[in-house]
């Protein structure tokens, strides 16, 4: 019987192995098997990436700060008094002393460029490259940008350099084999291997994140170094990780290389970046924001602010217009314009087509310069305000929120000046569709679904007209600590409020 049973078995296994689909051999034949060692790949590599050192002079009061009680009135501490009298004595002289940090950095040309993290290099009074070889050059910052933590240093080390090209990052698939070179802790030359775990990742760093994401190994003195594919390209720079310890949990982040080689290469040729220029402060589209102005889906770039003269402004764009598309290419996330048009030529022109009550719009516009001093296209937090104080004449109940005119003792309180219009808010219902939203005590309603808000009455009509069109939000302007931001509101709170005593 135990015999039948085993052949029984070992039959229906085969008779279960010939009727997998014939479909899923090609499938496993297809995938790339890891590698049965990197070795060969890492003795290639290793010596175009380097460490960078730096020494940074900083003033302070040396042991300044420190929690020296009165000592009790007793024989035997007097030794110690006297050593803190003369310390106290000491505190208010400045001590200038060195503060050293480590990070990583790769080859680019055999003529000495090398590439780093910009944090690892800033305000640094000094930087020293080490390469694989332990040889050690003092290196020149040629140019350092911001916006996407990248540096580009120089050494002159009087013979060609070995160095790494750049690859696609935009090739690169999730679960794609990656390599990082490093120098983690200061031990220097370090390899490790993993995967792409996910590409486009914002972690709020700038105006232009689209990270990759890694479960390699990064660490501290990792930053800098490069990420490489499989070919020995180099498709990232090694710039952050996720920790709640320090160390390296699977999580870090690279800036790809399609972000990191036309910043490179305006560093290399004028030591600056030049960037495009739109002239727009930009928030995301939710889903209510969407709703409100009539948008199909959920996409593009809502408008927050126009500069004065820029190309935005001549072509014609105001606050409130949805951006769905630039230079052809549909927005899916406000986060991905700025950096499309900062990777604009100056001068280009580019088609941009938005939204605007109820219709999609395209015009041709001629895109500036940024002035990297600017800050734009930053997505607006606005903060919690202040409960007046004070009850103001005229205030009404408004949607789970109490707004007054703007007299001479709003303005006031709110440290109004005179040219600022719209209504103030005086007080917001706890748990109403307006404190859930966002809205403040002392914040300034300015418009409402992009018309000028001048009265209570105005506010009340834009609010039926966007119930009649069947609107469930209006999109709502708002002022606060004299930066705009848009926010959403539901148009049935009151018929909300019915149904929940029901």
């Amino acid at each position: 019987m135990r015999n039948l049973l085993i052949t029984y078995l070992s039959v229906l296994i085969l008779a279960i192995t010939m009727a997998l689909p014939a479909a899923a051999s090609p499938a496993v034949s297809q995938m790339h098997p890891m590698p049965a060692s990197f070795a060969d790949l890492v003795d290639k590599l290793s010596p175009a990436v380097v460490n960078v050192s730096t020494t940074q002079k900083v003033k302070g009061g040396g042991m300044a700060g420190m929690p020296f009680q009165d000592l009790p009135d007793s024989p035997e501490f007097e030794p110690f008094r006297e050593f803190f009298d003369q310390f106290n004595r000491n505190q208010g002289k400045e001590v200038e002393h060195e503060v050293y940090s480590l990070g990583s950095g790769f080859i680019i040309d055999p003529a000495g460029y090398i590439v780093t993290n910009n944090h690892v290099v800033d305000e640094a009074e000094e930087v020293m490259v080490t390469l694989s070889d332990n040889s050690k050059y003092k290196a020149k910052i040629i140019g350092r940008d911001k916006k996407t933590d990248l540096a580009l240093l120089k050494v002159e080390a009087k013979k060609d350099l070995p160095f790494v090209p750049f690859g696609d990052s935009d090739a690169m698939r999730v679960g794609d084999w990656v390599i990082a070179i490093g120098n983690p802790y200061g031990l220097g030359g370090s390899v490790t291997q993993g995967i792409i775990s996910a590409r486009q990742r914002s972690l709020n760093a700038g105006p232009f994140d689209d990270f990759l994401q890694t479960d390699a190994s990064i660490n501290r003195g990792n930053s800098g170094g490069p990420l490489f594919n499989e070919k020995g390209e180099v498709i990232g720079i090694n710039t952050a990780i996720f920790s709640p310890s320090g160390g390296s949990i699977g999580i870090g982040f690279a800036v790809p290389s399609i972000v990191a080689k036309p910043v490179i290469a305006q560093l290399k040729e004028y030591g600056r970046t030049h960037r495009g220029w739109l002239g727009v402060k930009i928030q995301e589209v939710s889903e209510e924001a969407a709703e409100s102005v009539g948008l199909p889906k959920t996409m593009g770039a809502l408008v927050l602010e126009v500069s004065k003269g820029s190309p935005a402004d001549k072509a014609g764009l105001e606050p409130g217009d949805v951006i769905t598309a630039y230079d052809g290419k549909e927005i899916t996330e406000m986060r991905f314009l700025p950096r499309m048009v900062a990777e604009t030529k100056i001068g280009k022109s580019v088609s941009l087509t938005y939204w605007r009550k109820n219709a999609s719009k395209t015009v041709d516009i001629t895109i500036g310069e940024l002035n990297e001093n600017d800050e734009e296209a930053d997505d607006q937090n606005p903060g919690k305000g202040k409960k007046s104080k004070n009850k103001h004449e005229g205030s009404q109940a408004v949607l789970g929120m109490s707004v007054a005119p703007l007299t001479a003792p709003v303005r006031e309180e709110l440290g109004l000046d005179a040219k600022q219009t719209g209504l103030a808010v005086v007080d917001v219902e706890s748990g109403s569709g307006a404190d859930k939203h966002g809205i403040r005590p002392s914040d300034v309603i300015t418009d409402v679904n992009n018309e000028p808000v001048k009265s209570i009455e105005d506010l009340k009509s834009a609010f039926d007209n966007a119930r009649k069109a069947g609107r469930k939000f209006a999109l709502v302007k708002i002022v606060r600590d004299k930066e705009a931001a848009f926010v959403t509101l539901p148009t049935g709170e009151e018929k909300e409020k019915k149904k929940e005593k029901e």
